[in-house]
């Protein structure tokens, strides 16, 4: 894939002419008049490289260095400065600057340089903090971000907060990345498909001929986690007798395998997620209240998708890439009807959703833009009152939501979702959905869901 480049100078021919040798050297340069309209695209593309002229009419090249170093932690900026700056220029080199050049430019100096440092780019580490997982320059994000920067280097248990697909374990992944607890193990638990009567042995373990089938002593997730942190996701969904023996375990530090008597001293770091306010279970008589404020040391809630637009762009970005090299394709970007379709999309299904429809879009698209004919049916329905589009196929002529055509979307969803986090494990898949490898044939066949591909 080519290496993305922008241009920022006011000199239309210089910019002009930089953009039409990168480009015929390989390179996919973009180049812009103006310091407002280059972080304007900073701010929705990514670049490898950023050249920027030193006096713009609207800025200088300082205030674009302190913006990228912002926003675009990591990308190179070439400062373009006249002789008379250079004082200025080595200056800005140690504010964090790549290099600098002086005008008039030779292409085949600028050249060498954006080569060298596309060979040393390094994205935002806070855009990408957590393998696979990026965040996006909303304030929503960044604020969620300065939370994560607090209370990592803590002891302090966590509770996450927010929608199914938001990215709740990339986040509990980036806390313990920038712990104490880094270099040990990071043990997700997904307490919705414990099962009840096995939900003591899979937390605790235990020991041999406690129960039928157990015919080895085991380790549960607390010991499997020693020394780093346990993520338990959804863990409102824990029963009464599993809160009961979590919250001992919290309290005592200390647990005990299913059949065994023996003490065993635990070091682990608790994080938890849902996707349901657990004050409100409480006052429901849902989940315990001791175990709530045992669990709640910090909350951070994790907005949805459609609550940080500006995000999107991004993510976007980065899925294409992902699906590129997945799928050996080299697409390049959207269309802009589908960009301003993913913008009025409502993304019930948050960050997961929009990667599964990149992810779909790019195995089926042959040139280098997505186009509308390869997203899925529910992007092609028209736009309700509040300008987000309407999921095709799910209001009936009465205007009224159809429940079946609802459900089965919903249900083909779930499946998808499932069989992408299963890495398209059939078996996995349906151990994931609580359901049997046979039921799970029967759906793929119903809802022609062809894995082969794959």
């Amino acid at each position: 894939m080519k290496n993305p480049i922008l241009v920022i100078d006011d000199d239309t021919y210089i910019s002009d002419l930089l953009v039409r040798y990168l480009n015929q050297k390989g390179y996919a340069a973009t180049g812009t008049y103006s310091g407002d309209q280059g972080k304007k695209l900073i701010l929705e593309n990514m670049y490898d490289v950023i050249l920027c002229d030193y006096r713009l009419p609207d800025t200088n090249g300082e205030d674009m260095l302190a913006f990228v170093k912002q926003k675009r932690p990591g990308i190179p900026v070439i400062i373009m400065t006249a002789y008379q700056e250079i004082k200025t220029a080595v200056k800005l080199i140690k504010a964090g600057a790549y290099d600098y050049v002086t005008k008039p430019v030779l292409p085949d100096q600028i050249l060498q340089l954006v080569s060298n440092a596309c060979a040393t780019v390094q994205h935002d580490p806070s855009l990408e903090f957590s393998s696979g997982f990026i965040t996006g320059p909303s304030k929503k994000i960044q604020k969620v971000l300065s939370y994560c920067e607090i209370v990592a280097p803590t002891d302090v248990m966590v509770i996450l907060q927010g929608e199914t697909g938001a990215g709740k374990e990339y986040i509990a992944r980036a806390i313990h990345d920038q712990s104490e607890r880094k270099d040990k193990p990071f043990v997700a638990v997904d307490c919705g498909a414990l099962p009840k009567e096995l939900a003591n042995s899979e937390l605790f373990g235990h020991v041999k001929g406690s129960f039928t089938g157990a015919i080895n002593d085991k380790k549960g997730y607390f010991e499997q986690a020693k020394g780093g942190t346990l993520f338990l996701d959804e863990v409102g969904n824990l029963t009464y007798e599993n809160q009961v023996k979590l919250l001992r375990a919290l309290q005592e530090k200390v647990i005990y395998r299913v059949g065994g008597n023996k003490p065993i001293k635990t070091d682990v770091r608790i994080i938890t997620a849902t996707n349901e306010d657990l004050s409100e279970m409480v006052k429901r008589n849902e989940f315990r209240e001791d175990l709530y404020h045992r669990l709640n040391g910090f909350k951070i809630k994790i907005p949805p998708l459609r609550k940080r637009k500006e995000d999107i762009p991004d993510f976007v970005n980065y899925f294409i890439q992902k699906a590129n090299k997945s799928f050996n394709k080299s697409v390049k970007q959207l269309s802009d009807e589908v960009h301003d379709i993913f913008m009025n999309y409502k993304w019930d299904g948050n960050i997961r959703e929009l990667r599964n429809v990149i992810n779909r879009s790019v195995l089926l698209t042959q040139g280098d833009e997505i186009s509308k004919d390869v997203l899925p049916e529910e992007f092609t329905g028209k736009l309700d009152n509040d300008g987000v589009y309407l999921n095709s196929g799910l209001i009936n002529e009465n205007g009224i939501p159809d429940l079946r055509e609802v459900t089965s979307l919903t249900e083909k969803e779930l499946i998808l979702n499932a069989l992408n986090e299963a890495k398209y494990n059939k078996s996995k898949a349906a151990k994931m959905l609580n359901i049997d490898r046979k039921t799970l044939y029967n759906k793929l066949k119903t809802y022609n869901i062809d894995i082969a591909r794959q």
